[in-house]
């Protein structure tokens, strides 16, 4: 079975998909690990979408149970079919936004305040991210990933609001067994 989590950023997709793995047989594959070329300070440089496809394809095929967390809409039309489950996580933005500002300071720290190069990049980041539900944002957006939902060919949950992570994890799990009556 293949699993897609994806939202917002700030929406918790990593989170939920790193304790779906710890829980169960699935493996966990993020997608920021293939977006984002290594470097020092991280999330600096794109990986070109063509190589980032072929290794998260080849990735996502060498598992039969696998989770995929993050966002695949610009990713080409073989994501559109490759999932047998998509969760689609919302959460209202100033909840997002204050993970999110939390999340960078915690990953960067003083450098938020010391290095300029990495507070702009935060700074763009987080004007990027607050955009998520305008409508008239043309980049990764609710509005976007609402239709991208349409061209999906398995079922969606829809998951809202701030629950605790482990009910989010029984509410995945419950989907699943009705989908894989045999997992754990």
């Amino acid at each position: 079975m293949k699993i897609l989590i994806f939202g917002a950023s700030g929406s918790g997709t990593t989170t939920l998909g790193k304790e779906l793995e710890k829980r169960s047989k699935f493996v966990h594959l993020d997608v920021d690990d293939y977006y984002w070329k290594v470097t020092q300070p991280p999330f600096q440089e794109k990986v070109a979408l063509e190589e980032r496809n072929q290794k998260l394809q080849t990735d996502f095929e060498k598992w039969t149970e696998v989770i995929v967390s993050g966002s695949l809409v610009s990713w080409g039309n073989y994501w559109e079919n490759a999932f047998d489950l998509a969760v689609f996580l919302y959460l209202k933005p100033e909840i997002r936004l204050k993970r999110l500002a939390q999340r960078e300071h915690k990953r960067y720290g003083d450098q938020l305040n010391n290095n300029s190069q990495i507070r702009k990049t935060y700074q763009a980041f987080m004007e990027w991210a607050s955009h998520y539900d305008d409508p008239a944002f043309t980049g990764r957006s609710l509005s976007v990933h609402k239709n991208w939902i349409q061209l999906l060919s398995c079922p969606v949950l829809y998951v809202e609001g701030e629950e605790e992570l482990n009910t989010k994890v029984v509410n995945v799990m419950s989907e699943i067994k009705k989908r894989l009556p045999n997992t754990p």
